[in-house]
């Protein structure tokens, strides 16, 4: 699945990785619910209960967005045995401040920063 537009886009690919590239400026969590539903079918979809992020890309990401990552990270320690992964950028300021947070959530999440 994939979703376009001049400011952002977002896709999956066969190996259970959602990517996020570009700047998400969405105005709550009821109008980021397409990332939301994109993530839970990945991993609904995912044979081996796994799923990676890659926001690498992703420059900015507002507090609605960080939001949606946060409740995910939630539900996926609530499913258990599920390998979680998150890759980010140590050049984008947000991501060194923000993704942490999600390991705090899910202590067994992957961050890992290129």
């Amino acid at each position: 699945m994939k979703f376009n537009t001049d400011d952002y886009k977002v896709w999956d690919d066969e190996n259970q990785t959602v990517h996020i590239e570009g700047s998400l400026r969405l105005g709550s969590s009821k109008e980021y619910a397409f990332i939301t539903n994109l993530l839970h079918d990945v991993l609904k979809e995912s044979d081996n209960k796994k799923i990676d992020i890659d926001l690498s890309q992703l420059i900015f990401l507002n507090s609605s967005g960080i939001n949606i990552l946060s409740k995910f990270a939630i539900y996926v320690r609530k499913q258990g045995a599920i390998t979680f992964s998150v890759k980010g950028s140590k050049s984008i300021p947000w991501q060194g401040k923000s993704l942490p947070n999600l390991k705090k959530l899910y202590p067994a999440l992957e961050l890992e920063f290129t």
